[in-house]
């Protein structure tokens, strides 16, 4: 892996790559990106990549629009060589900076560096593993369908999951990429998937993150397949969630997370973090379920988790802890989809986890018993809140989450708000085929 300048041109030349892309994520977590050839590799290692900030969604204004892209050379990624393409490409994730060179507020990138930094002050490394479902359904005539590619469900292998080849070739192409593929399987609804690769530091991972959903569009087109992760693509079947493993690590390699004579296996650190996480977790929604289909998925009946609770046993409440206790101790949030920018997903995420370590928040008792199954009196009476309905309910809860706000900052904070009520309100003002269906003739 390069970390330099030179060594990261000393590799581009030893694989005779022709053009480089410089990427990074809008303020949605829309990958963008600017191609350079060969001729442009010293400029663009430099530092020197301009491009038009105001063209992208959440940056800045038009009187104000230059900006920098500023590589980060160990994030180095060399797609496989295509031989209906000889022109090898290579791509490296970058931070985008101001025209004097200082860090851009706004760049989701340097929201989660700060949240990053900030365990890092207290002597901590914040280890991250999502697991990003999605679905692949036939194109037709050049445009996506929601025609699923088969009649599958979980671990089923073929004939049944006809998605198996162009997941097999996922895997092959991030392999050659230099992921490590922990598993791959077929998920519960028909045509859903989910491929997992290695945890790792929380920035690593959100750049792999973005990769990793690159490739698998990329892959589904060449079989003439759409991928998808759009949270609830199909009506009366499951949505596609990104469950976030989370835990801290000590500078000695131990995990924070771990303590054999500690409630639970873990240490009072894991229980606050977790306190924090739940404590939060209304006003960090609307940045981990970002859309209004994402409420779609967050509905009782289809395993998503509504309830703000923890077990360490089963998967109804928001947040588990597998039962892997010493270095894999760690906290799972069940709740996120992979529609979310994953850097400011993961930055709300760490930020309210340090402020229940910080403020000493406990999250309450574990709750061993299926919530699905449980009457509301017995939800009232055990203390368990339920997640915002809709997007607006998550948008206003963000409003009033001063932690969150503030891992967010102000700019991307206003911003990211301004754009989810826009959502809310086209959704809302839009007669939907449900109401037609419904209506029409009745009255």
């Amino acid at each position: 892996m390069a970390k330099t300048e030179a060594e990261t041109r000393a590799i581009l030349r030893d694989e005779r790559v022709r053009f480089l892309r410089l990427v990074f994520t809008d303020i949605h977590g829309v990958i963008k990106n600017v191609e350079v050839p060969d001729s442009q590799f010293d400029k663009a290692l430099a530092g020197e990549i301009m491009f038009d900030g105001s063209s992208i969604e959440g940056f800045v204004r038009i009187q104000e629009s230059d900006m920098l892209l500023q590589p980060d050379f160990s994030s180095l990624r060399i797609f496989p060589a295509d031989e209906s393409d000889p022109n090898r490409r290579a791509l490296l994730i970058c931070d985008v900076a101001l025209p004097d060179g200082a860090p851009f507020p706004g760049d989701p990138r340097n929201v989660l560096r700060r949240a990053v930094d900030r365990a890092a002050s207290l002597g901590l490394s914040a280890m991250f593993g999502p697991e990003a479902e999605f679905f692949l359904f036939h194109r037709k005539n050049g445009f996506a369908t929601t025609e699923t590619h088969d009649q599958g469900a979980y671990f089923d292998l073929s004939p049944v999951d006809r998605g198996e080849g162009a997941r097999r070739e996922i895997v092959n192409v991030l392999e050659r990429m230099n992921f490590e593929v922990e598993a791959a399987h077929h998920e519960v609804a028909p045509g859903q998937h989910e491929i997992d690769f290695k945890y790792g530091d929380a920035l690593r991972t959100a750049d792999n993150l973005m990769v990793f959903k690159h490739v698998v569009r990329k892959v589904a087109l060449r079989h003439d397949l759409h991928a998808t992760f759009m949270p609830k693509p199909l009506f009366g079947q499951n949505g596609s969630g990104m469950h976030v493993h989370q835990s801290l690590f000590l500078a000695d390699g131990k995990n924070a997370f771990a303590d054999p004579q500690g409630e639970w296996g873990m240490s009072e650190m894991a229980i606050h973090y977790i306190g924090g996480i739940l404590a939060h977790a209304k006003g960090y929604t609307a940045v981990t379920n970002p859309t209004v289909n994402s409420y779609k998925r967050l509905v009782p009946g289809y395993e998503a988790p509504t309830n703000i609770t923890w077990s360490e046993k089963n998967r109804s409440p928001l947040a588990r802890v597998p039962a892997r206790r010493g270095t894999g101790t760690r906290v799972e949030v069940r709740m996120p989809d992979p529609s979310c920018n994953p850097y400011l997903a993961f930055a709300v995420m760490l930020q309210s986890g340090l402020d229940g370590m910080e403020n000493t928040i406990h999250p309450g008792p574990p709750v061993a018993k299926d919530i699905f199954k449980m009457s509301d009196r017995e939800k009232r009476r055990l203390k368990i809140d339920s997640l915002p309905g809709n997007l607006y309910e998550a948008v206003r809860a963000l409003q009033k989450d001063k932690v969150v706000l503030d891992a967010l900052g102000d700019h991307t904070a206003n911003h990211l708000i301004a754009a989810k009520l826009q959502d809310w309100h086209e959704y809302t003002a839009a007669v939907h085929p449900w109401e037609v269906d419904r209506y029409l003739q009745m009255y």
